[in-house]
């Protein structure tokens, strides 16, 4: 079992909210995106079990911006197990997990799909990364994923949310890119256009 917080939402609802933090955060990072989102939703917000001296990730790097794959496989999978468990623990929908990452978490979002074709049901990924290049991803038809990107970001180069944009919807994934003329930082507008169009996904 992951480190995690579970919220569980209002009567009747079927969506959940899974929150992935950035490099160095903890599982209460992202929750007042959650309000923001769907104040309606089951919220299960996560903590990565990799430590990068003493900060928080949800898989290991070699160096800035180049991922150790092997512990990204193995972490992947141990999410997606977990969400597994969570779902039977929490009674939550399995079928219905719109994840919402940051940095690292975008990335470990965005791995689940590349991985596993029924782990999410949509994303919303802020400031993501291509994860893996050369495999094949799997059919993500009738997947809805937001993107969050700066042109100036230092940490993730525009071409990386062109290139992951691409991979995305070669898949069969429907993605709505949004651009912001900031660094890595997720800003309030970013948020904000994540969340409009998460009310017209649902």
């Amino acid at each position: 079992m992951m480190r995690h917080i579970f919220l569980k939402g209002a009567e009747g609802t079927t969506k959940t909210l899974l929150l992935l933090h950035g490099t160095g955060g903890t599982e209460n990072d992202l929750l007042p995106l959650a309000g923001m989102i769907d104040k309606d939703a089951n919220v299960l917000s996560v903590r990565g079990n990799v430590s990068e001296n003493g900060m928080p990730r949800f898989f290991k790097r070699l160096a800035e911006g180049v991922f150790d794959i092997e512990d990204l496989i193995f972490r992947t999978k141990e999410l997606n197990d977990f969400l597994d468990e969570a779902a039977e623990q929490h009674n939550f929908d399995r079928e219905n997990i719109i994840a919402v990452g940051y940095s690292n978490g975008a990335n470990i979002a965005a791995s689940l799909f590349f991985h596993y074709k029924d782990a999410l049901k949509g994303a919303i990924l802020h400031h993501p990364m291509v994860p893996r290049r050369g495999i094949e991803l799997p059919d993500l038809s009738g997947k809805k994923v937001f993107m969050a990107a700066g042109k100036n970001d230092p940490i993730c180069p525009a071409q990386e949310t062109i290139d992951l944009q691409q991979l995305l919807e070669g898949a069969g994934a429907s993605v709505t890119v949004h651009w912001e003329n900031f660094g890595h930082q997720l800003t309030r507008s970013e948020a904000e256009a994540a969340a409009s169009w998460y009310s017209n996904i649902k």
